[in-house]
């Protein structure tokens, strides 16, 4: 029998604990077992989670958000109604220093307008863009060209419209569309184009609703001389807080606000809320599982060890090094399960994302996708951590229960 302490030492040891973790082989490895299942179970769906987030987010920006759009105040304006005053131009000095900086990739003046888009007897109400042909295939790497082409440059009279509009409107590459905005000053104006081709976003309701048009176009339809916005393209999505706000500081003075990709997608934020919620209580069952786990493994190994216990006591252990012991043992099954429940987690997720997880469409989407697994460095260590300190406060109460046995009746216990 390995003995709770050491006769000879008072305090004790992380050795001394795995010794009593492997004397208890059977009961210590159903409790690593709950403790690695419920540690796995966690990283992959908070993987999934995770993954579903970063790709949302990216699908989001290089769709039709970008990094930071840059506009005019809404009450820079002495005439809040127009619209004319609060253009950006296509280009300027501001612009070439944003585009020039090295963690940017590209800059695009956009500008957006809506009217109605006419095909044979329909006619429906949509929301346009005007894009640079050229910089909008890298702005835009997220949206799927279902059927046709994407705009050109050499083609000012091509456009491509969302899959929701276009079947509404039953067009299809090819066909001609006539597009009618109102102007500022009141009038109609009108331009004939043709469908270049039919795409889809990560967002079904702007899909159903939204067309993109070269840049010309635009102007020639809404008889204005620049753009709502600039839309800018990082290299990278984590530099964003910091670019935004060395942009801010570049551009203090001017009549001009920056707003981050964060602050437009609202439909990511609504998303990554409603899953957080769910994580959380994954994480509430995980916690539960390992309570009870541990808590019931501790609880049999202070009755199994009452003489044991006693003895120790007895030979002038301190109470606290009792209870300190008790602690040690179960926070090293909460380690060892943590630890192998991320081993077990990790190649899981791998294994799974190679081979992909086919989604039906969620809500506000037109088209399913293949789901994968991102295990990230916060998520391994926040499941590791959540395995640890629910082990140690599960330990808690039958370590107290064995450090306030009375030395005579625990002696008793096993005679």
């Amino acid at each position: 029998m390995v003995p709770l302490a050491g006769i000879s030492a008072r305090f004790p040891t992380l050795s001394l604990a795995a010794r009593n973790v492997i004397r208890h082989g059977r009961r210590s490895a159903i409790a690593i077992g709950a403790i690695a299942f419920g540690t796995a179970a966690l990283l992959l769906a908070g993987g999934f989670i995770e993954w579903i987030f970063v790709n949302f987010r990216e699908y989001s920006i290089h769709s039709h958000l970008g990094h930071i759009q840059v506009v005019r105040p809404q009450d820079d304006s002495a005439a809040a109604d127009d619209r004319r005053a609060r253009l950006l131009p296509l280009d300027s000095p501001s612009l070439r220093a944003i585009a020039a900086r090295p963690d940017v990739q590209l800059v695009d003046a956009r500008l957006s307008f809506s009217g109605l888009a006419s095909s044979g007897d329909t006619t429906l109400s949509f929301i346009g863009e005007g894009v640079d042909p050229v910089k909008d295939r890298e702005l835009s790497s997220s949206m799927t060209i279902s059927a046709g082409e994407p705009l050109a440059a050499n083609d000012v009279d091509g456009i491509i419209v969302g899959e929701g509009l276009a079947a509404n409107l039953g067009v299809a590459p090819g066909s001609k569309l006539v597009l009618l905005a109102t102007l500022p000053s009141g009038g109609i104006s009108a331009v004939e184009v043709h469908v270049r081709g039919i795409f889809y976003t990560v967002t079904k309701a702007y899909d159903d609703v939204a067309l993109r048009v070269p840049t010309p176009i635009a102007l020639r339809l809404t008889k204005l001389g620049g753009a709502d916005r600039w839309i800018v393209l990082l290299k990278d999505t984590d530099q964003t807080p910091a670019v935004l706000a060395a942009l801010r500081q570049t551009l203090a003075g001017q009549p001009l606000t920056l707003r981050p990709w964060w602050e437009l997608a609202e439909f990511y934020n609504r998303t990554v809320t409603l899953f957080s919620r769910q994580l959380d209580v994954m994480r509430v069952i995980v916690g539960v599982i390992i309570v009870l786990g541990i808590s019931n493994t501790m609880i049999m190994n202070v009755l199994e060890r009452t003489w044991e216990i006693g003895t120790c006591m007895a030979l002038g252990t301190p109470r606290r090094s009792i209870l300190a012991q008790f602690v040690l043992e179960g926070t090293l099954l909460g380690a060892l399960g943590g630890a192998l429940g991320l081993a077990v987690g990790v190649l899981l997720a791998m294994a799974i994302s190679s081979i992909g997880i086919p989604m039906p469409p969620p809500p506000g989407m037109q088209h399913g996708f293949n789901g994968g697994i991102l295990v990230t460095l916060p998520l391994a260590a926040g499941a590791l951590a959540l395995a640890v300190a629910t082990a140690l406060a599960a330990s808690l109460y039958p370590a107290r229960k064995a450090s306030r046995l009375v030395i005579v009746d625990a002696l008793r216990h096993g005679r």
